[in-house]
């Protein structure tokens, strides 16, 4: 089988979306080895050069010009003999020929509608059209969440029948153990408290990080903070001052994906307290590295944190308080949940992944 991918965040994508088809791809070209996996793009760079490596991922330089991932890339993968079309961030081509081939597209998740505050009156618009095109264009559709099929069906008037939930996974950095020179390495380089709580991802709005900073004010809790920064920061530097807690929150930039493995592994507990994700890779991440997890209770978190993660109103700054003491306060309760966790996160591993995979393009063949 030769199952073609829009690689442009493969290439391109440094967070969410270019992680879940560096991880595809990977997983996919290792447990079946047997296809034939197209990377088609303008142009490539150097992320994810181990996977192109393999001999059966190969780049196709598609065609150049405005609009020619829309107009021109699914020609192109008709070109090269595809089976499958895979577009794996809620978008598909809009130009084919004659030549047969199957359409799958994967949807992450649709906050643009649930919280269109967060998106500008542009943004939402065309966002809601190519997902609406590619929904109605795909034999199926992938869905990362069970929370993400509920919003298709409910906003893109999608049967429920034309959509396969498929959980994704993480990084492999995350499930290795890092050497003792790579952890001491992490540890000189970014000044890491002896014993601190961690959060990751992008800060803004939507991922709450003020109400954790208000949630430890007062308490002498290192805060640990990994993510690009936006002007959502600003709210947060400006609450830090204003209490004098400089000290006590640290924000690190250029972190290797090693070296957020080595983080994770020594932080104490994660906190993650967003108001909504399509699924939430951060907690799954925490999970493999064996650090207790304190999430929201809200839209597919718990799918990704099981019943032994901690979960929060995410609104509530003194409910995320009192959870982190009582965590901070109880190693015993946190390597309980711990073990728990890791047992329950081995859904996420890469073979089961890449087996419903490979069942869902053989299904539509």
């Amino acid at each position: 089988m030769k199952i073609a991918f829009d690689a442009k965040r493969f290439f391109h994508n440094t967070s969410g979306l270019g992680n879940y088809s560096r991880d595809l791809v990977r997983i996919l070209s290792q447990y079946e080895p047997d296809n034939e996996y197209l990377l088609l793009n303008k142009n490539k760079s150097e992320r994810g050069k181990d996977i192109l490596d393999r001999p059966n991922v190969k780049f196709v330089e598609t065609s150049k010009g405005s609009l020619s991932r829309q107009l021109k890339m699914g020609k192109d993968a008709q070109r090269q003999g595809a089976d499958i079309f895979h577009g794996l961030s809620g978008e598909l081509p809009l130009k084919w020929d004659q030549k047969p081939i199957k359409k799958i597209v994967t949807i992450h998740d649709l906050i643009f509608v649930r919280y269109p505050q967060y998106y500008s009156f542009f943004d939402r618009k065309i966002h809601l059209w190519k997902f609406k095109k590619a929904a109605a264009m795909a034999d199926k559709i992938i869905a990362i969440s069970e929370q993400t099929k509920r919003d298709i069906i409910q906003f893109l008037q999608v049967p429920e029948s034309k959509i396969e939930v498929i959980y994704q996974g993480c990084h492999k950095a995350f499930k290795e153990q890092q050497t003792s020179e790579q952890i001491q390495a992490a540890k000189d380089k970014f000044k890491l408290p002896e014993k601190f709580i961690l959060n990751v991802g992008t800060i803004e709005d939507r991922k709450n990080l003020l109400n954790v900073v208000k949630a430890i004010k007062d308490t002498g809790i290192p805060l640990v903070v990994v993510g690009k920064k936006t002007k959502y920061y600003q709210k947060i530097e400006n609450f830090l001052k204003k209490n004098k807690m400089e000290k006590q929150v640290s924000f690190l930039e250029g972190v290797s994906m090693d070296e957020l493995a080595v983080i994770y592994k020594l932080a104490d507990i994660f906190v993650y307290p967003s108001f909504f994700e399509g699924f939430g890779i951060p907690v799954i991440e925490a999970l493999f590295s064996k650090t207790v997890v304190v999430t929201s209770n809200t839209s597919c978190l718990p799918e990704a944190g099981g019943k032994n993660s901690v979960y929060i109103d995410p609104n509530n700054d003194l409910d995320i308080r009192a959870k982190i003491k009582f965590l901070w306060d109880n190693e015993s309760e946190r390597k309980r949940r711990v073990e728990k966790g890791f047992e329950f996160v081995q859904q996420f591993n890469d073979e089961p992944i890449a087996k419903n995979l490979m069942n869902l393009y053989q299904k539509i063949i």
